[in-house]
């Protein structure tokens, strides 16, 4: 059985989709060579992973001399309850000449706020402190968090690949946590790296939320002290009847 920390919070029966998007990218990540980057993952979450024993399968679908592609799947009862594919490309030296991109000012907390071995996430709601309370972060300002994380799975050090993967699913959160709760849940999640994380903290920032008649894109941007390295985007679907209100009112 997984630790709480796994469990979804719209069902105790299941997993949440960061420890699924974890798996996945944990299993991908066994395809890369270490002169290649994880840029792209993408995980479809079309059918509940329950909080049982799980299967996760993979395979390459391609391996050249600057891409490898790889597939993989979460499989239970003989099902497929969730995928992914991933795409790895070599590094090497940046083009000539001056390109455009915007100037990011992202918010950091305090150095050192967060313990290494894994701690409760600190929220950034508009120009707000940064804070625990999940009370005074349900409000319609915009959301950042700041995470640091326990290992993905038991008595194994998590990677800075699993460790973006996980935060990624988070994009649901700070791109839909309104003021009356959470009331979207998420179909996919697809990260986007430039690098790798530094460090043992990583940050979110929402950027873009477009939704309409109950469907909803939410993007955000993924960085750490360094600054951005990535970019996470959701397609979501409204699940009003079950909306999560972090502030337990009923």
């Amino acid at each position: 059985m997984s630790e709480p920390l796994a469990v979804s919070p719209w069902s105790p029966n299941q997993l949440s989709g960061t420890g699924i998007c974890g798996l996945l990218a944990r299993q991908l990540e066994t395809h890369s060579r270490p002169d290649f980057v994880p840029a792209r993952l993408t995980v479809d979450l079309f059918s509940p992973v329950i909080n049982e024993p799980i299967q996760v399968r993979s395979e390459v679908v391609r391996e050249g001399t600057r891409i490898t592609v790889a597939d993989a799947s979460i499989e239970q009862d003989g099902r497929i309850r969730a995928r992914a594919s991933a795409s790895f490309l070599i590094i090497g030296a940046e083009p000539e000449g001056k390109v455009w991109s915007p100037v990011r000012d992202l918010p950091m907390p305090p150095t050192g706020c967060l313990s290494p071995d894994g701690a409760p996430p600190l929220f950034k709601s508009g120009d707000h402190e940064w804070t625990h309370d999940f009370t005074a972060t349900q409000n319609p300002h915009r959301k950042t968090t700041w995470q640091s994380l326990p290992p993905l799975v038991t008595d194994e050090e998590i990677s800075p690949f699993q460790r973006a993967a996980v935060i990624s699913d988070a994009t649901n959160l700070v791109c839909h946590w309104g003021s009356e709760g959470a009331g979207y849940i998420n179909t996919d999640v697809t990260l986007t790296l430039s690098r790798l994380p530094l460090g043992y903290e990583l940050g979110l920032r929402a950027e873009n939320r477009v939704s309409r008649e109950g469907i909803s894109v939410g993007t955000a941007t993924l960085y750490d002290r360094s600054g951005a390295l990535g970019t996470c985007v959701v397609t979501t679907m409204s699940n009003a009847r079950r909306q999560i209100d972090f502030t337990g009112k009923t």
